[in-house]
């Protein structure tokens, strides 16, 4: 009598028996299933250290694939690659952190243009910090490509910028970037753009950019990402620094996003309407954390923590358009009074500044060294209401304009505690100008309501 067990090892030995070899020999991690549909680099002549033909080879197997709509797997190594250009429909795979692109110089290393699907998945793109020519902005360039797709890969080491899409639309997700001398992801004028799940540090000017050459609808979702130690190596009062930036590009979705140790913004909104800046964590921030200026109409500033900036939340340049917002339910604290530059109208240390036709409400407040909330500035105030807010510890609760011609405003029933110099102050300019007004007494500015605001 044979056992069940018995049979069941001589059927599955016997199987094993008739496999290919070339099967029982496939990469650790990987079965024949696995790499169905791929064509194998090493098949090519394409193997690790391979030498100076390595980029023209590369750049055979991969036409070769493209046009049987096959992707290329790399196999673990070290490839030394440069000027490799992706025709339509190149898809280039390998083994998360052990398939590295790395550039040899003379050159670019890999771009495409006028292509309708690009992919790269599993690979680590290496710029050796070598130099790039006066053509090439980035390592990885995107031109005119109806569908990106950058996936589990690590960008490194690019002395410009680490990838730069234009006119160009897909997804960079899950994907490490770090150790740009200049931006991390600069996408300009996208179309349909996803970039989520990411982890972008150590840039030398600024982390994610999404613009635009004229402002108009973008559309791009900026989610989840994880963004640190972004720096402005350029200076400047803002241009650079900045975690994520936002400009001229409407419509765009910023959330979830874990951001810390910027030299400016943790998101900076320049002249971008309709911007949506919700559910992200912005901590160590060097100037102002959460920034919508400029031309915009459109702001929803929504349920953000905010520890450790020179200001908070700031929308504001109604002189310049900026208008129509709601900042609300967010936590702001511990602000510092400097900030990265030293001008003579900069003010820093304020919680939430707003101008014209914004709602202000359920913000929590604490631990600010000049204004909690900030209304107006000069004559630029306009239909701006702020209400259910607690504001503690601060040198004033609520800094609000009379400059002649400021537009009307409401402040009720908001919670000041621990406000040294007064509840709810007015302003001319940077100057105070009134006693306290958070007790009633304001007969004398008729743009302003003040009411059922409690102070202790």
């Amino acid at each position: 009598m044979i056992s069940r067990r018995a049979a069941l090892t001589t059927i599955a030995g016997t199987a094993a028996g008739i496999l290919p070899r070339r099967a029982l020999s496939a990469p650790e991690g990987f079965s024949t299933i696995d790499l169905r549909g791929s064509i194998d680099a090493r098949e090519h002549g394409v193997v690790p250290e391979g030498g100076d033909g390595q980029s023209r080879k590369l750049g055979e197997v991969v036409a070769k694939a493209a046009r049987q709509n096959m992707q290329v797997f790399l196999p673990p190594g070290n490839y030394q690659v440069s000027n490799l250009d992706l025709p339509e429909g190149a898809r280039i795979t390998g083994v998360p952190g052990a398939s590295r692109l790395i550039y040899s110089g003379d050159g670019y290393l890999i771009r495409a243009e006028g292509a309708r699907r690009i992919e790269l998945s599993n690979l680590v793109i290496d710029g050796a910090n070598r130099r790039l020519d006066e053509q090439s902005r980035a390592l990885v360039q995107m031109r005119g490509v109806g569908e990106v797709t950058i996936d589990n890969c690590e960008i490194i080491g690019s002395r410009k910028t680490a990838v730069q899409l234009e006119r160009s639309g897909g997804r960079i997700e899950r994907s490490r970037i770090s150790g740009a001398a200049e931006y991390g992801l600069f996408a300009v004028e996208s179309t349909g753009l996803s970039v989520t799940g990411n982890t972008v540090l150590d840039c030398g000017n600024g982390g994610i950019l999404i613009h635009r050459w004229t402002k108009g609808a973008d559309g791009t979702i900026v989610s989840g990402n994880r963004i640190a130690r972004i720096g402005a190596t350029n200076g400047g009062t803002g241009q650079y620094g900045n975690a994520i930036n936002l400009f001229r590009a409407d419509n765009v979705m910023v959330t979830g996003n874990h951001i810390s140790q910027s030299a400016f913004s943790a998101i900076r909104a320049n002249s971008a309407s309709n911007a949506q800046i919700a559910n992200n964590q912005c901590l160590a921030s060097g100037e102002t954390a959460i920034y919508a200026e400029f031309a915009f109409e459109g702001a929803m500033v929504s349920a953000n923590i905010i520890d450790g900036a020179a200001n908070g939340i700031s929308v504001v340049n109604f002189n310049e358009g900026g208008r129509l917002a709601t900042v609300a339910n967010n936590i702001v604290r511990n602000l510092q009074p400097t900030g990265p530059y030293v001008l003579d109208g900069a003010i820093f240390g304020v919680g939430i500044s707003v101008e014209a036709d914004t709602a202000v409400s359920g913000n929590v407040i604490e631990n600010v060294p000049l204004w909690g909330i900030a209304l107006g500035f000069g004559p630029y105030l306009r239909n701006v209401i702020a209400t259910g807010n607690i504001v503690r510890q601060a040198r004033v609760g609520c800094a609000v304009t009379v400059v002649e011609g400021a537009g009307s405003a409401m402040i009720s029933g908001n919670l000041f505690e621990q406000v040294t110099d007064g509840a709810v102050i007015g302003y001319r300019w940077k100057a105070p100008s009134t006693t306290e007004l958070g007790r009633g007494g304001n007969r004398d500015f008729k743009h302003l309501t003040i009411e059922n605001n409690r102070i202790s």
